[in-house]
């Protein structure tokens, strides 16, 4: 298994903020592209020419995932704690073509134990994210949404906390690892993945969205999930299965077997690497640098008989972006 984040070094062995960070995967895995705008990876999709031929892909499309918004918070990390989700709306918005759909991969607002200001932030949020252009945007909940009521004022909001569809030829899978506050996915859920699991052709690409990692990144910190193992298990017989998740506010890549875990930047502050110093705090706001560590991505599924890849494209969060920051109340 190998881990890295941000950009560690192509090839190199080194020793990063605490973390052993061994050789990037090879090519077939990832392969470091240059990119107008951010840092794009490839993540292979094996047996690609079986499932060409054997399943309903059709066409290169892409999709942009946006995380960790935390609507609600105040604090030093972020003097425009109120708009850096406008921002990011606006950029998104900006795209062409536009992406075929959107996905939040939790903690859409900041935690509260006022059940009617938590559920008062989730509208709130919910208004703002329907500035959306893009006609599918798909929702997820994270610990600060969920875990104090086990998603109750989340799902009156949004709807159910896992789900799976199918876009274009590649089964998508939202698995909830935040509604139960012990960081487990659970027997129910665990069982209900199992069944979508074998109604998946072999060879069909799978993509799971979850916020918390799968894997025990580092637990000290709540970065993992309980039985997150027992979802890898699971997912492992198919051969093509990718990750995106958020939670831990940085990029981060890591390979459980043949399986891809790529975690995405915050919205609203970066937290430090894994272990680099004793409490997970936010890293302070840069006022030389705003909005550093902040960002979002575009995900392109790159289809071909002889080759396929998913391309993630990190995009920053731009002080110049054209946004409506909503009036404080």
């Amino acid at each position: 298994m190998t881990g890295r984040t941000g950009r560690a070094s192509a090839g190199s062995r080194t020793r990063h903020q605490g973390i052993s960070m061994t050789p990037l995967p090879g090519r077939r895995q990832f392969m470091r592209l240059a990119a107008v705008g951010g840092l794009v990876y490839a993540s292979g999709l094996r047996g690609w020419q079986a499932m060409a031929a054997s399943t309903g892909m059709r066409d290169d499309f892409y999709f942009v995932q946006l995380s960790d918004a935390h609507w609600g918070f105040q604090g030093p990390p972020n003097p425009d704690a109120r708009g850096t989700l406008p921002k990011a709306i606006a950029a998104v918005n900006a795209l062409s073509p536009a992406p075929d759909f959107v996905v939040f991969t939790g903690d859409l607002t900041h935690i509260t134990e006022d059940v009617d200001e938590r559920r008062r932030r989730l509208a709130e949020f919910r208004d703002i994210a329907a500035g959306l252009k893009i006609p599918v945007v798909h929702y997820m909940p994270g610990e600060h949404d969920a875990s104090l009521d086990n998603g109750a004022a989340y799902s009156e909001l949004f709807g159910r906390t896992h789900y799976a569809f199918d876009h274009k030829g590649v089964h998508f899978i939202v698995v909830d690892n935040v509604s139960d506050p012990s960081a487990r996915v659970g027997e129910a859920q665990l069982a209900w993945l199992a069944a979508d699991l074998r109604s998946v052709p072999a060879h069909t690409p799978i993509v799971v969205f979850t916020h918390r990692p799968l894997f025990d990144l580092y637990p000290q910190w709540d970065w993992a999930t309980r039985d997150g193992a027992q979802v890898i298990d699971l997912l492992m017989p198919h051969p093509n299965v990718t990750v995106f998740y958020g939670h831990i506010h940085q990029e981060h890549h890591h390979m459980t077997g043949h399986i891809a875990h790529h975690s995405a930047r915050s919205l609203m502050f970066p937290l430090p690497a894994p272990g680099s110093q004793p409490k997970r705090n936010p890293i302070p706001w840069d006022a030389s640098q705003p909005y550093r560590g902040l960002g979002w991505r575009s995900i392109t599924a790159q289809g071909k008989r002889d080759a396929a890849t998913w391309a993630l494209a990190e995009q920053p969060i731009r002080a110049d972006a054209k946004a409506n920051t909503p009036e404080t109340t």
